[in-house]
């Protein structure tokens, strides 16, 4: 019975969580206007949408250069710019393309590497709205004491608001936070042991 219980306790911990996640992710977008940064980062994936808004960014002058992160080893600069819409005098100096990662975690050290070898302090995050939890995660974790400003977009055939009544939206959702979960647990495991060199880590901008 008491196993039951502790059960029962776990699942509905875990349905408020999902609850809060699907909120946050809801919220986010329209993204608010990020101040201007060193740089800007967007991480690929199945829509073109976040690499328009990261070339607008780019555009505007919120960030010196633009990096896209994860991009196919196949495609060519003249396919990317194609993609991103970006006026070319503009991708021709400052779009750097990352060919290295090839998921989330791949995003995080390649950008940390960029951004390194950029001297850059600070860096405006672009990505998905349900992908942006984890992404700033990851983000943080690998480049401690950057400053990093969420730029979320809005993922096209989700409805982030009535989420659980279409079956791709529901096992996106469910699977990301799983996914969320899993690294919140990574970090606060890692956050136990020693730490060799104290550091702030870095700020999330609202």
């Amino acid at each position: 019975m008491k196993s039951l219980a502790a059960l029962l306790i776990l699942v509905m911990v875990w349905a408020v969580g999902l609850l809060a996640f699907s909120v946050r992710v809801e919220q986010s977008t329209p993204a608010r206007e990020p101040p201007v940064a060193d740089g800007v980062v967007v991480l690929t994936g199945a829509s073109n949408i976040r690499l328009e808004a990261a070339t607008k960014l780019l555009e505007a002058g919120k960030g010196q250069r633009l990096l896209i992160s994860g991009v196919n080893r196949e495609a060519t600069r003249d396919d990317v710019q194609g993609v991103t819409k970006a006026v070319k005098p503009i991708y021709d100096c400052c779009v750097d393309l990352g060919f290295a990662a090839a998921n989330t975690v791949g995003n995080a050290r390649e950008t940390a590497e960029w951004a390194k070898a950029k001297g850059y302090d600070s860096l405006i995050v672009v990505t998905a709205d349900y992908h942006m939890p984890r992404s700033m995660l990851e983000l943080r974790a690998t480049m401690p004491g950057l400053k990093l400003y969420p730029y979320p977009v809005a993922t096209e055939g989700l409805n982030a608001h009535r989420w659980w009544k279409n079956d791709i939206s529901a096992r996106r959702m469910i699977v990301e936070y799983c996914k969320y979960l899993a690294i919140l647990g990574r970090e606060a495991f890692l956050g136990l042991g020693p730490k060799d060199k104290p550091g702030q880590p870095a700020k999330e901008a609202s």
